[in-house]
């Protein structure tokens, strides 16, 4: 590969890189806000509604897709690289939260204590529980992906990308609200109606991705001229 070409494949990676962590750390800080989607009318799930999930979940997705895409483009390797690279980021995020919820607001402070903490206060337990999942859940999902690439030996795009996120999600959901609900931060009557609700809504949005990681791969091999199953060497990553 050209110096230019690598150039740019590096930047490519170092951006993904960064969508990657920015979407983790996001969905850690903002997870104690639920809301209700019912695409579907009024549907419960063990006394709860169908969709009863935490906003948290909305940027989730969008770590799988990018683990997903470096998986296919620059290898297994480069996509545990960014897993690690997220649990670091997600566990610094956490400690900057816990020090500034003991320093004291002053009086004409727009935010104050209670209200900071009500906001922030939990974080620390959810990055905590996120990260116990996540970890499990992403070395699952780039597992059980390359296992796919390897016995289609690269064809199939999207058998891998939806089993390989099916099994993750599932790992994902019950590994998190369990923990929550260990914690106390939700209530165990929350328990199967999360769990179903956030795998559900994870699998239809997996669904979704895939004709965007079929576009990205596709936009990708074309510029760096990559064949079927082909993956990019980064020299100076």
């Amino acid at each position: 590969m050209k110096p230019k070409d690598q150039k740019l494949a590096f930047k490519l990676y170092l951006y993904m890189g960064a969508l990657f962590i920015t979407s983790l750390v996001v969905s850690n800080l903002i997870f104690q806000k639920f809301f209700y989607w019912q695409p579907f009318g009024d549907i419960t799930v063990f006394g709860a509604p169908l969709f009863e999930i935490s906003v948290g979940i909305l940027p989730y997705p969008v770590t799988f897709l990018i683990t997903d895409l470096i998986s296919e483009i620059f290898g297994q390797k480069k996509a545990n690289q960014i897993v690690t690279a997220g649990i670091f980021a997600s566990f610094f995020s956490m400690l900057i939260i816990l020090v500034a919820n003991y320093a004291p607001a002053i009086p004409a402070s727009p935010v104050g204590d209670e209200t900071f903490t009500n906001v922030f206060g939990l974080s620390p337990l959810g990055v905590l529980a996120s990260m116990l999942a996540y970890l499990f859940a992403q070395y699952i999902d780039i597992s059980i992906y390359h296992f796919w690439k390897r016995i289609t030996k690269g064809r199939y795009l999207w058998v891998r990308n939806n089993f390989s996120t099916f099994a993750s999600q599932f790992v994902d959901t019950f590994t998190v609200v369990g923990l929550l609900c260990i914690f106390g931060v939700l209530p165990w009557d929350k328990f199967y109606g999360l769990i179903i609700s956030g795998f559900l809504f994870k699998v239809f949005i997996a669904v979704l991705d895939t004709p965007l990681l079929y576009f990205f791969v596709y936009v990708i091999r074309k510029r760096f001229n990559l064949k079927i199953g082909e993956e990019i060497t980064l020299s100076n990553a």
